[in-house]
């Protein structure tokens, strides 16, 4: 655990990867843009792309175990609906990346953008791919968009989290939306 003047949170400093500031460690946080009732859009979105998306990497490797077309067509509904479900999803996140000045401040903010793009772009490749022929795509490249997918979900999933929980981002709290 590093502790300096600038930082005293009980949480490393290690940039750009993991940035921790006192200011916003004691600040009561930012709540999202997107909300009903003051609670944040986004966190509830993110469970459907994500779920979709792992179900059908597994489906992925349900066809590539027994070759049952099944399979097949299960991966090609799931990752439309990934798509579908992440472009929502993606809509309430860019509302709070463009109307929070603490999240563009931080690179946890502009990793989870860039990869959760890239994840969109993978993913309508995948869908494409397969859209008409939902099975001879998949070995090998269908498989290898899916696990590509499924690795950046994790990344982007843990700086998600940088932002909510080190950096009170879309959370219940008076703090201000420029950077502390």
């Amino acid at each position: 655990m590093e502790t300096t003047e600038r930082n005293s949170t009980p949480f490393p400093n290690v940039p750009p990867v993991i940035e921790s500031d006192d200011r916003e460690y004691l600040d009561s946080g930012v709540p999202s843009t997107v909300a009903i009732a003051g609670h944040p859009l986004h966190p509830l979105s993110i469970i459907f792309p994500i779920a979709f998306l792992a179900a059908a990497l597994g489906s992925d490797f349900g066809y590539w175990l027994t070759g049952d077309f099944f399979w097949a067509r299960a991966s090609l509904w799931l990752i439309g609906l990934g798509l579908v479900t992440g472009i929502i999803a993606s809509v309430i996140g860019m509302s709070d990346f463009l109307q929070i000045e603490r999240v563009r401040k931080r690179t946890a903010g502009w990793v989870h953008l860039i990869v959760n793009i890239s994840i969109l772009v993978f993913t309508a490749l995948n869908f494409i791919l397969r859209w008409g022929d939902p099975e001879s795509p998949i070995l090998p490249w269908g498989l290898l968009l899916s696990l590509i997918v499924g690795t950046l979900t994790s990344i982007t999933g843990w700086f998600g989290a940088e932002l909510s929980y080190r950096h009170k981002i879309g959370v219940v709290g008076a703090g201000s939306k420029r950077y502390p």
